[in-house]
């Protein structure tokens, strides 16, 4: 059955370093037999049509990266229909908030909330996070580049055995667009 993907690479294209551009990942989807590809930024983020399953298509992309670029990069892919979830079971009033105060960071797995415990969450204030399916929101009213709670939730540890990455509220809401069009 054909659906509609998004793939969220992780680390690329930042400070020189581990670049795929995002003109030669277009191609690259599409040598793997993905249809209408197309691209959201340089920062890792393309939306394609195929009949593959999910569970597979990470592993393949990352394979397929590694092979063309010459080193692995974590990937998720997620259809339209969770990207659509994550966007509308926000805790934050998005509507009200600028795309950079609201952040989503996509998990490749469930969290135990009990991972975030140590985090004093009033110590931030009014900073705050909640936990979603396979998703952690981050309401960061000055930005993220200023955010304390970010930087205390962008330890590895909190993460170790999960690939997560994360996006700005644009992003978000870009790619449940692109992934209804």
């Amino acid at each position: 059955m054909t659906k509609t993907y998004a793939v969220l690479l992780r680390g690329i294209n930042v400070g020189g370093h581990r670049k795929v551009p995002m003109a030669e990942f277009r191609p690259l989807l599409e040598g793997l037999g993905h249809r209408d590809v197309k691209t959201y930024l340089q920062s890792g983020n393309a939306v394609f049509t195929t009949d593959a399953d999910e569970r597979e298509l990470a592993a393949v992309i990352e394979d397929a990266i590694e092979k063309r670029f010459g080193f692995r990069v974590d990937c998720l892919v997620r259809d339209a229909e969770y990207l659509a979830a994550v966007a509308d079971d926000c805790p934050f009033p998005a509507a009200e908030l600028e795309g950079k105060q609201l952040h989503v960071t996509y998990l490749s797995e469930r969290v135990d909330p009990e991972r975030f415990a140590a985090i004093d969450q009033e110590a931030f204030l009014p900073e705050e996070f909640r936990l979603g399916d396979r998703a952690l929101y981050l309401y960061a009213p000055d930005g993220l580049g200023r955010s304390k709670l970010g930087e205390a939730l962008s330890r590895p540890a909190l993460f170790k055995g999960i690939v997560a990455t994360s996006r700005n509220w644009n992003t978000v809401v870009k790619l449940v667009e692109m992934t209804r069009s």
